[in-house]
């Protein structure tokens, strides 16, 4: 009797996780997945898919637009984006759009490269900055250029400036009362992003906000992979990051501005100051350079990121260049790169030799051997960690941001990057990738290495949803 007891609760038990999950409506290799995982886990499989489930994505989902609502932002007028690029790439501006809500307009850019010139830049802004400096950040760290950052804000907060800092809970996790109680008491807003607490239980590394945004005044902004820490620091390391970062200038910063204040308002509670119809009337609309903010994250089923970057590679006429320290595609992603190189296009992908993560290192060369089948070609970065993120699409479009290419960056975690539909920066994108490739080894094609490393890559591969 016990036996048939036990055996009737479990099948019901699988009838409600089975309908449970399809009515998530997920991929079916996700959909068989969680089933056949939590199958083999009575009772508590019900648990975990409660807590860390696709639907607790969906929950985000909802609270992210109601934070819109209430923000109730002003389309910036389509008219600005008037000035289409040739037409091979205005499709990816179009699903930039459609699937963003942020138009294109006209500003000017600086290209950053490593962390001195970008530090020194994001310094010179806020010392100027005469209203308010939004900032948000991954990962924020209490050392050297952490604590000169956070002395600049106590000084400017002192002088009248509103000033904000919105850091990742997990990417900061150093920051502690005693480096942030200055401050807080010179009157700077701390917020964290996706706080853990006993209250509510989170998946701990995922819809993290990896986002890195600095606003001064509305129309200066930056926005790249460097991160606040002396890791990417020059100065002081000499084996610090190689990695790449934008000056904005003009109304384009408004998608930054957006954003922040989407994330802040989402993890803190706190609306603008200002009445949402605010627009940035005194900020120049004209620049050299026609760009696009694109913001992604598990808030949205599109994809943003993900999209814009297949639809570029897929329109590109002669070369994909692309540079990311975390290389793990999905099916789509590894589609449109081999098709690409397939058609004669000149498709180079460069990642570090040796990433800060040995799986996702493994995962990324368990593609190779596809690649270069196809005819990309790949270069292994040899001189420190590579963690630019940028793409270069023929010779008008270029991709710089946070995003890595990777499943976390494109649907799981918060990011942005920004599509410039530009010759002038795509240049010099691409002589620092030419000079970066003098740093760089060329994969063989047909690479010599030993069976466990063969299937050291071939089981990173399997967690590649995982990395």
């Amino acid at each position: 009797m016990l036996a048939l007891t036990i055996s009737l609760l479990w099948s019901l038990y699988i009838v409600i996780l089975i309908g449970w999950i399809i009515w998530q409506k997920r991929s079916p290799v996700a959909t068989l997945g969680w089933i056949l995982a939590l199958s083999a886990l009575p009772y508590i499989g019900f648990l975990i898919f409660y807590f860390f489930g696709p639907h607790k994505i969906k929950r985000k989902q909802i609270k992210r637009q109601h934070v819109r609502e209430i923000l109730s932002w002003e389309t910036r007028a389509s008219t600005r984006f008037s000035m289409l690029p040739p037409e091979n790439i205005a499709r990816t501006a179009r699903i930039g759009i459609a699937s963003n809500y942020r138009p294109g307009t006209c500003i000017d850019v600086d290209l950053l490269v490593d962390g001195a010139k970008t530090f020194d830049a994001i310094f010179t802004e806020i010392r100027a900055a005469r209203r308010h400096v939004n900032l948000e950040y991954y990962i924020y760290e209490p050392d050297n250029i952490g604590t000169a950052l956070r002395d600049l804000l106590i000084e400017k907060a002192r002088a009248g400036v509103e000033v904000r800092l919105l850091v990742d809970a997990l990417g900061s996790k150093r920051l502690d009362k005693k480096f942030l109680a200055p401050l807080i008491d010179a009157g700077v807003r701390v917020g964290f992003f996706h706080r853990a607490s006993l209250a509510r239980i989170r998946p701990v590394i995922n819809m993290r906000t990896h986002r890195k945004i600095v606003v001064c005044d509305d129309w200066t902004g930056f926005v790249g992979g460097i991160n606040i820490t002396d890791t990417e620091d020059e100065r002081i390391n000499a084996n610090a990051y190689h990695d790449i970062h934008l000056r904005l200038y003009g109304d384009a910063v408004f998608g930054l501005q957006q954003m922040f204040w989407e994330d802040w308002l989402y993890a803190t509670g706190e609306e603008p100051p200002w009445k949402a119809s605010h627009i940035f009337a005194d900020v120049p609309t004209r620049g050299a350079h026609l760009v696009q903010i694109i913001g992604s994250g598990p808030d949205t089923e599109w994809a943003p990121i993900h999209r814009a970057y297949l639809a570029a590679i897929s329109s590109a006429q002669h070369r994909v260049w692309l540079t990311t320290p975390y290389f793990v595609p999905d099916e789509s992603a590894m589609m449109v790169l081999t098709n690409a190189a397939l058609r004669g296009i000149d498709v180079r992908i460069m990642v570090p030799e040796n990433s800060d993560s040995k799986p996702v290192t493994l995962a990324a060369r368990s593609y190779f051997d596809e690649l270069t089948r196809a005819g990309v070609t790949i270069f292994e970065f040899t001189e420190r960690m590579l963690h630019s993120k940028t793409m270069l699409i023929d010779d008008d479009l270029s991709f710089i941001g946070t995003a890595n290419f990777d499943h976390r960056s494109f649907y799981l975690n918060f990011e942005v990057c920004v599509g410039i539909y530009e010759r002038n920066l795509a240049t010099a994108l691409a002589t620092q990738f030419e000079e970066d490739m003098l740093s760089a080894k060329p994969v063989l094609k047909k690479r010599s290495i030993s069976r466990f490393a063969y299937w050291s890559e071939a089981a990173a591969r399997l967690l590649s949803p995982l990395l």
